[in-house]
């Protein structure tokens, strides 16, 4: 009996596939990219968005910025092969980021962008799996200010 337990235990392991991308994961690369900016004088906040993303589609999230503050968002994905981007737009639907570019991190890809607001209101981030050898991405996105 015990044969057969240890046997069966056995087939589920060995069937088992290996889970991929995590939020978490994700998180950690975003993270990792905003190690430099850091030492920059830029907090990192502990709010974060994730989720997942088939190619093209974007995701928007409203979120509350404010003037005389400047801002860093740091989307990553561990997908190797992926592209991503991250896009700020002000509440009119104007592109409001004045940096936007890919940052290094170990394991995976991503993208950054920073913002001066011109006033205090809501923002749209834009989050987009641009280009990925999966059906679905799984991303984070951290952000920071000063």
């Amino acid at each position: 009996m015990k044969r057969i337990i240890a046997t069966v235990l056995l087939a589920l392991v060995a069937s088992v596939t290996p889970v991929s991308a995590t939020i978490d994961d994700a998180l950690s690369l975003a993270l990792e990219a905003a190690n430099p900016y850091v030492k920059e004088g830029f907090t990192v906040r502990e709010d974060y968005w994730g989720g997942d993303l088939p190619v093209k589609q974007t995701k928007a999230i409203v979120h509350q910025l404010f003037k005389g503050n400047e801002y860093w968002f740091w989307m990553a994905t561990d997908v190797k092969d992926a592209k991503i981007s991250v896009h700020i737009y002000d509440s009119d639907g104007n592109l409001a980021e004045t940096e936007s570019k890919a940052v290094p991190v170990n394991g995976g890809k991503a993208h950054a962008s920073f913002v001066r607001p011109k006033k205090t209101g809501s923002y749209y981030l834009i989050v987009e799996i641009e280009k990925s050898p999966e059906e679905r991405t799984t991303w984070s996105l951290a952000y920071g200010f000063r």
